[in-house]
Order: C-alpha cells, then sequence, then structure tokens
C-alpha cells in the first residue's frame, strides 16, 4: 500500500461519518479537549512563572542579590569594601549600618528598620530607593525616606520634621535615656510589599556613624549587585576573611518561599496535564470505534496484500492529526490568552498582597518545552494503541461473517 493511498484512507476517515456520528463527534471532542488542555498549561504556567518573577523581583530590591556580613566582629571593615571594589569592578557595593527606631510626628508614632546608606552607592543598586529620591538631590546628612505606609500613617510631606528614637540609650543623670534626633522628611519609596513599605527607612551612613558613635570605617554590612549571584558568590567568597566575614544570596534568604512556589508549580502542572490525559482517552475511544466500523475494509485491505505496519500507519496517523492538531490549535489559544491577560486588565490584584495591580504573566522555554514533550508523550501513546489493535483483526473470520 503506498503513501499516496494511506493518506487517501486517512482523508476519507477524517470525513465527517453520517452512519456513525458519533465517531465524529468524539474526534472532534479530543481535539477541542487537547487544545483547552493545552492552553490551559500555557496559561496557567505563565502565571506561576509571572507571579514568582515579580516577588523575585520585589524580593531583590530590598534583600538585594548578596550580602556581605560580619561572623565574629559586630563590623566590617571598610578596607575590605575597597579591596571589593576593586577586584570586582563588574559588580556594585553598598555598604551599611542599620537600627530599630521608634519615628513620631506630632504624637503618632510608628517603628521601623533605619538603614543608613550612601546615596550614590545605594542608588546603583537599588531602584525603588532612587525612585524616591527627590529630582536633584544632594545627600543631607540628617535626610530621611520612609515606606510609604510609615508615610501615609504619620501624615508626613515633603520638608516636615520627625523625630527617631534610637534602641541604645544615653546615661541621663540617675537614669538612662534613649537617643533621639530630629530628621528632615524627603519623601516616601513604594516597593510593593507591604511588609517593607510600613517598616524600612533610609538616612545618611553618616547620620547613623554620628548618632550610633560609630567608627566611620566599619559597618554593619555589605550590599552587592551582581548579574550572576548563584555563580559571583564563589567569586566573593574566595575574597573574603573565612572566619570573619561570610556571604549570603537571595536564595539563601527566602530559599523556603521560592522552594514552595517551585513545588505548587510542579503540582499545577501535573494536574492540568490530566486534562490532556482525559481528552487523549477520547481519542482512543475514537479510535478504536472507528476500527470496529470498518473491519471489513481492513480485512480487505490486509487480504488484497497490506502488511500490518501500514495498516497501522494508517490509524496511527490518524489519532496523531486529531491530538497535534488540538495541540497546535491549544498553543495559538494560550498565547493569545497570554497577550490578553498581559496587555488588558480582564483580572485587578489587591497590591497590598501581591505587589503589583496587574497580572504578571512569563512563560518560561523549559515550561513550554516540558508541554510540548508532556502533549505529544500522551497523545503518541493514545494513538498507538488503537493502531496496534486494527492489526489483530482475524482477516478470514471478518470476511467470512460481514
Amino acid at each position: 500500500m503506498t503513501n499516496n493511498l494511506i493518506n487517501f484512507i486517512i482523508k476519507k476517515y477524517l470525513k465527517y461519518d453520517n452512519k456513525n456520528p458519533f465517531i465524529s463527534i468524539t474526534a472532534l471532542l479530543s481535539f477541542f479537549g487537547v487544545a483547552i488542555g493545552v492552553m490551559v498549561l500555557i496559561v496557567a504556567m505563565s502565571i506561576m512563572n509571572g507571579v514568582s518573577k515579580e516577588f523575585q523581583d520585589k524580593l531583590f530590591t530590598m534583600n538585594y542579590p548578596l550580602s556581605i556580613y560580619p561572623k565574629l566582629e559586630p563590623t566590617v571593615s571598610k578596607e575590605l569594601l575597597l579591596n571589593l571594589e576593586a577586584k570586582f569592578p563588574d559588580m556594585s557595593f553598598s555598604p551599611y549600618i542599620s537600627s530599630q527606631v521608634m519615628i513620631q510626628k506630632e504624637g503618632m508614632m510608628s517603628g521601623g528598620l533605619l538603614f543608613g546608606v550612601d546615596m550614590l552607592k545605594e542608588a546603583k543598586i537599588n531602584k525603588i530607593y532612587k525612585e524616591a529620591l527627590p529630582p536633584n538631590a544632594t545627600q543631607n546628612k540628617f535626610d530621611i525616606i520612609t515606606g510609604a505606609g510609615i508615610s501615609d500613617e504619620l501624615l508626613l510631606v515633603n520638608g516636615d520634621k520627625t523625630t527617631l528614637f534610637f534602641s541604645s540609650l544615653d546615661p541621663n543623670g540617675f537614669s538612662m535615656m534613649p537617643k533621639m534626633k530630629r530628621f528632615n522628611y524627603q519623601g516616601s519609596f513604594i516597593s510593593g510589599l507591604t511588609a517593607y513599605d510600613n517598616a524600612y527607612m533610609f538616612t545618611s551612613i553618616e547620620a547613623l556613624q554620628t548618632i550610633l558613635q560609630r567608627d566611620e570605617d566599619t559597618y554593619d554590612g555589605i550590599h552587592i549587585y551582581c548579574a550572576n549571584p548563584m555563580v559571583d558568590i564563589e567569586r566573593i567568597r574566595k575574597e573574603l576573611p573565612e572566619f570573619e566575614v561570610g556571604v549570603i544570596g537571595w536564595w539563601q534568604q527566602n530559599g523556603n518561599f521560592f522552594s514552595a512556589m517551585e513545588l505548587e508549580k510542579q503540582a499545577l502542572f501535573l494536574v492540568l496535564m490530566l486534562i490532556i490525559l482525559i481528552a487523549s482517552l477520547n481519542i482512543i475511544s475514537s479510535l478504536l470505534m472507528t476500527v470496529m466500523s470498518r473491519r471489513k475494509e481492513i480485512a480487505l485491505l490486509l487480504s488484497m496484500g497490506a502488511s500490518e505496519n501500514e495498516v497501522k500507519q494508517v490509524f496511527f496517523r490518524l489519532g496523531m492529526i486529531i491530538g497535534v492538531g488540538g495541540i497546535f490549535f491549544g498553543l495559538i489559544l494560550g498565547f493569545i490568552g497570554m497577550y490578553i491577560l498581559g496587555n488588558f486588565d480582564i483580572i485587578s490584584l489587591p497590591a497590598d498582597v501581591y505587589g503589583t495591580t496587574k497580572l504578571p504573566v512569563s512563560l518560561d522555554i523549559l515550561d513550554f518545552v516540558f508541554i510540548i514533550l508532556g502533549s505529544f508523550s500522551i497523545v503518541f501513546l493514545s494513538s498507538y494503541y488503537p493502531a496496534y489493535k486494527a492489526t489483530k483483526i482475524d482477516v478470514l473470520e471478518v470476511l467470512r461473517n460481514e
């Protein structure tokens, strides 16, 4: 049986069967079932990836790709900072000092974590901080920038005076009083994560060195921005005094969170793949019914010299056309769904929960490949079994009885 004859028979079997309309209906259900399964997989995986990347970007802003912290001594030296800047010009470094504080304005009070930073260095690695700086800003010693949650709670406006109370104490006669200092409010930032907006504040590193009576050549740590932190962490570690300071990456600080999201994505992938598996059962049933309704034709083909492999090719290709057609149609629907969700406000998210009001969508190449491979594997197996059964017909019995 030539390839042209195989194609002719496939075209005939793909046409609507008036005698057995249920077979054609089942084939259509198989086609649309596979398409819907692929579409749902693409949209769901793109949303999971988009949300994960959105959170990762937000955490990068405040947690930084890499951070150097002290081990034995309570501080990190300026000498180490200068050495690292000289050896790694491809990275950006921002030293900091931090302190727990209470911020007050006219009887209203809030608490948080105050970071003393170098304005120019911090602006290079922290886009949220950079956006909060006033135009043509110069770093005045006792200026302060707060999270939007703090400024909203205290009703702060640019130029306001606010008092900060520090956790360290000053002797005052026979008692101890907390250190306090007046700061000039210069603006606020919105990170997209409420926990940071309600707690973080920034001022100059010189201000905290003065108030906390810290040596100007020591810091609490150093934040680092680099293009490939998982590789660069080893480069940094080799240059650090082993027992004095350490370096930690964002994935180590938030490992449980992203591990949980990855596990959730894998579970969702497997569950949604069941949609394609269920649709493939319709391919099996449709092909088996086609085999049963075409027993006489199959027997005639075999008796006229067609090989079992050629008959198998007819039904295998028939199943693959239905399944693969459904996969490609599902891909088109999936990308259309991604475009609509990514460009139109179909779904509006609460910004204080998710960090954005727009539904983030992003499909990784690896996820796309897994969707294609998984779908093709299911369709392949679903097409093979009915094709195999078509070759097991008893030719003599069929011709005798039918």
